[in-house]
């Protein structure tokens, strides 16, 4: 758990970034209502107080799951949220998913490994020049099938298997993924606002899911926590030689 004086820095930074926005007491989930402070302008606010503690314990789970060598999906696939989710994860050499969530993507896994064989065996094979033997017509249809694959599956080329956890903006967004990280019993963090069931997550952190600057906080105290955890693998795999 953080300091009283870490909390402290933690509260003037999520202020700044408008952290602490949630939606109209209209838009509310019941879930969250223990975390609203009060409303200005018709626009609930965040009790940071209590979210700070929630952000650490987040942290603290990623730090541990990727200190004993597993991955963490990272998903935000709204405009808001696609670009800095891909950001942190290639930063943090995790995979992710920022443009559509694949039905199947965890429950279905096999078969989406198989997309991404033929995403990595066309891609490999344009790179040696071997599709020149194919015509013209049949070297474009091969490069809109890559054009597509890379769109849907480029940031799960690293995940050889299903996550041991995955990170979400705005889970009411993403519920699919949601749903289909519930059934596999997978555990969830996520950058929840006001509307979002919090039930439905592990390790919710209930702030502003909306604005640019407060994703950007909260996927850099993620990352962070990742790189955190691969310190330590690191580190014990120095010790062991």
């Amino acid at each position: 758990m953080p300091t009283k004086a870490d909390t402290k820095i933690d509260i003037k930074s999520l202020f700044e970034v408008g952290a602490h926005y949630g939606y109209s007491k209209s838009r509310r989930h019941p879930s969250t209502k223990e975390f609203i402070l009060g409303s200005k302008n018709n626009v609930e606010i965040f009790d940071l107080e209590k979210m700070a503690p929630m952000l650490a314990a987040a942290k603290d789970f990623v730090d541990s799951t990727v200190a004993s060598g597993k991955q963490i999906l990272f998903v935000g696939t709204k405009n808001e949220a696609k670009e800095v989710v891909k950001s942190g994860a290639l930063s943090s050499e995790m995979p992710f998913v920022e443009n559509r969530w694949i039905g199947g993507t965890i429950t279905n896994f096999s078969e989406i490994k198989k997309r991404v064989e033929r995403l990595q065996e066309l891609s490999e094979q344009r790179e040696k020049g071997e599709l020149v033997k194919y015509t013209k017509k049949e070297r474009l249809l091969l490069d809109r099938e890559i054009e597509v694959l890379e769109k849907m599956f480029s940031g799960l080329v690293s995940m050889k298997k299903p996550p041991a956890a995955i990170f979400i903006v705005d889970p009411r967004k993403e519920k699919t993924a949601v749903s289909e990280a519930r059934r596999k019993k997978i555990p969830i963090v996520a950058l929840a606002n006001s509307d979002c069931d919090l039930k439905e997550i592990d390790f919710p952190i209930p702030a502003n899911d909306s604005a640019v600057s407060s994703i950007e906080f909260f996927v850099k105290q993620i990352v962070d926590a990742v790189v955190a955890g691969k310190k330590k693998v690191k580190s014990d795999a120095d010790k062991a030689e």
